[in-house]
């Protein structure tokens, strides 16, 4: 892993989002009348783009969906949003790779000003270049698009440029773009799903992941 540049997904990679996350996909579902009591039915809304996620659990239409999308937000904006912690060991990883003189971004699904908004919160975007997300509207929510959005727009060579994220879709995203990708085991992806990808690295802990960087 040497590569000089690193992009790292958000929610299940950096941050544990399970209880905001859940918390306001149950509340928005409410809102249509749909009442789910058990959060941990809701994990599976981590880390995938909400609007597919919303149609595809419930069959709703796409109208339908944003609907759901935009209560969620309701919450998640005000509420939501702080019901994280990012997972420890995450500050001393993201120090080694500083001071190893990589150059790192947040490449996430979610919108960007709820990204920077984390970042801020938490006191870990100061480590990171740039933040990229997608829009409110529901552009660059595909990791495919948004890696290749990311790359473009800072001028990076994907062969020097590794992903790391805990969900199908950031390595699926990472490989259509050149790029590596590692999967950590420790976020919301089973290992079923991760393995199917063919990462070229898997960690099952951050322990390990910091490991191999510091050889």
């Amino acid at each position: 892993m040497q590569q000089n540049t690193v992009l790292f997904d958000l929610d299940g990679t950096l941050t544990d989002p399970r209880e905001g996350i859940t918390r306001s996909v149950q509340y928005a579902l409410a809102q249509l009348d749909i009442h789910e009591p058990h959060l941990v039915a809701l994990e599976h809304f981590i880390g995938p783009p909400l609007l597919q996620c919303f149609m595809q659990t419930y069959s709703l239409s796409e109208p339908r969906a944003w609907d759901a999308v935009n209560h969620y937000r309701v919450r998640f904006r005000e509420v939501g949003l702080y019901e994280n912690q990012l997972f420890e060991g995450i500050i001393e990883l993201l120090q080694l790779l500083g001071e190893q003189g990589r150059t790192l971004y947040i490449a996430t699904s979610k919108p960007t000003v709820f990204a920077v908004e984390i970042a801020r919160h938490f006191d870990f975007g100061r480590y990171f270049k740039g933040i990229y997300g997608s829009e409110l509207d529901g552009t660059r929510t595909n990791k495919v698009e948004l890696i290749k959005h990311l790359l473009e727009q800072e001028g990076l060579e994907p062969s020097d440029t590794l992903m790391i994220g805990d969900r199908k879709h950031d390595l699926i995203g990472a490989h259509s773009n050149g790029l590596n990708a590692v999967a950590v085991g420790y976020g919301f992806g089973s290992l079923e799903e991760l393995s199917g990808e063919r990462p070229a690295h898997h960690f099952q802990t951050l322990a390990q992941l910091r490991h191999a960087f510091a050889r």
